[in-house]
């Protein structure tokens, strides 16, 4: 039985990222004065890993500008550089290192996602590196500081497109390599994918699409990379961004469906455990304002969002709880280009141009799926056009007769 609010004297966030920083805010905002334990690998206080691949690597934020606002008072006891090694639901423990448990009587799971590994590469060299934590951006900046040439990027998803942007801003030369024939086509899909490659073209990126890395050679001076079609490439450093795993390892044994995240309802309940709730990137939930489909979002608008939402659920109870519908948002910045997205363009099938034009590099697209003789927009991208994305941004979710607008061309 799920214990009320006045009942539950010790709340146990697992996770000191955006989702577990918003889930401790919320709590104490909505009365919870018991205990508050909050259990982070990483040696920092919650910080926005947002800028990483952007800002903090161009210099225009300073490590100080990372760290996450507390608006609330959290009173928190911080358990930092301090892994969690298991669950028992049954007992309502949280085992740390050291054989230390931690009891709850509430408990948020907010663990987020590592940085996937590239089977085959190097990653002890000081030649190869990956982004996820504030020390890996700052081996990137030494790596980029200390280069004459070439930085090699491998991976085409956001990651690799931003810190091809920064590397270029940075006055190097990038260089991608992507198994995918297209940038971003996971996110954006292959029409806008396609922009985006365009737009890292314009700016002296080199791209090597559709062709995976099957050689690795590092030296003193630098590394080098063999491609599948035999091209070799020479670079100062190379930068592996293949996209990401859910941190559920640790759940091993706990009884959760962990088959991609952790599965949870609609309200942001752990199926299969009680008084457990689930928020950020690690989080597998239906959104039924698209479908009733579990899927993951990473993204850090969402992050914050469903941190909120988790501790009110679990304050609630699920029996009381209100299903987790948001419309999922991100932006990001390439080339001086801002790209922003609404809604979940990736349900979309089919894509078109609401306004502008793909050759002008500033346009909205829409995305849509066909519905019993209508169609509804499931997601709009502006390529530079954060006004026109004001008009459409609140037509995602909706069905739409025929064409989007009067102005929608096909892509």
């Amino acid at each position: 039985m799920t214990r009320p609010l006045q009942a539950k004297e010790r709340i146990v966030v697992v996770g000191a990222g955006r989702a577990g920083h918003a889930a401790a805010e919320r709590l104490r905002e909505s009365g919870f004065s018991g205990q508050l334990t909050i259990v982070g690998e990483e040696r920092h206080r919650p910080y926005n890993r947002t800028p990483l691949s952007k800002q903090l690597l161009t210099g225009e934020y300073a490590l100080d500008d990372l760290a996450l606002p507390t608006f609330t008072e959290l009173d928190a006891r911080w358990r930092l550089g301090c892994r969690a090694l298991a669950l028992d639901p049954a007992r309502r423990v949280v085992r740390l290192g050291g054989a230390e448990d931690l009891c709850y009587d509430g408990l948020v799971i907010a663990t987020g996602v590592d940085a996937r590994v590239l089977p085959g590469a190097p990653l002890h060299s000081d030649r190869i590196h990956m982004l996820r934590t504030l020390e890996d951006a700052h081996h990137i900046d030494q790596a980029m500081g200390h280069a004459t040439g070439r930085l090699l990027i491998v991976g085409g998803g956001f990651i690799g497109a931003e810190l091809a942007s920064t590397a270029r801003a940075r006055g190097l030369d990038a260089t991608i390599i992507d198994v995918s024939p297209v940038l971003l086509s996971r996110g954006l899909g292959q029409v806008l994918g396609a922009a985006v490659g365009d737009l890292h073209r314009d700016h002296g990126v080199r791209l090597h699409l559709g062709v995976g890395v099957t050689g690795w050679d590092t030296h003193d001076g630098g590394v080098r990379l063999t491609l599948a079609d035999g091209e070799v490439l020479d670079g100062d450093a190379a930068v592996v961004g293949i996209g990401t795993v859910p941190r559920t390892e640790w759940l091993a044994g706990a009884g959760l469906d962990t088959s991609d995240g952790i599965l949870a309802s609609r309200t942001c309940h752990a199926v299969g455990a009680q008084d457990v709730v689930v928020a950020g990137d690690v989080a597998r939930w239906p959104n039924l304002l698209f479908d009733g489909v579990p899927r993951r979002v990473e993204h850090w608008i969402n992050a914050v969002e469903m941190g909120q939402h988790a501790a009110d659920s679990l304050l609630a109870g699920p029996d009381r709880s209100e299903a987790f519908t948001p419309v999922p948002r991100f932006w990001s910045e390439q080339h001086g280009v801002k790209i922003q997205s609404v809604g979940s363009p990736h349900l979309g099938s089919d894509v078109r141009i609401l306004e502008g034009t793909l050759a002008s590099q500033r346009f909205v697209a829409g995305y849509l799926a066909p519905t019993a003789g209508r169609e509804r927009l499931m997601g709009v991208v502006a390529f530079d056009s954060p006004r026109e994305l004001l008009t459409y941004a609140p037509l995602v979710g909706q069905n739409v007769v025929g064409p989007a607008t009067p102005h929608a061309q096909s892509a």
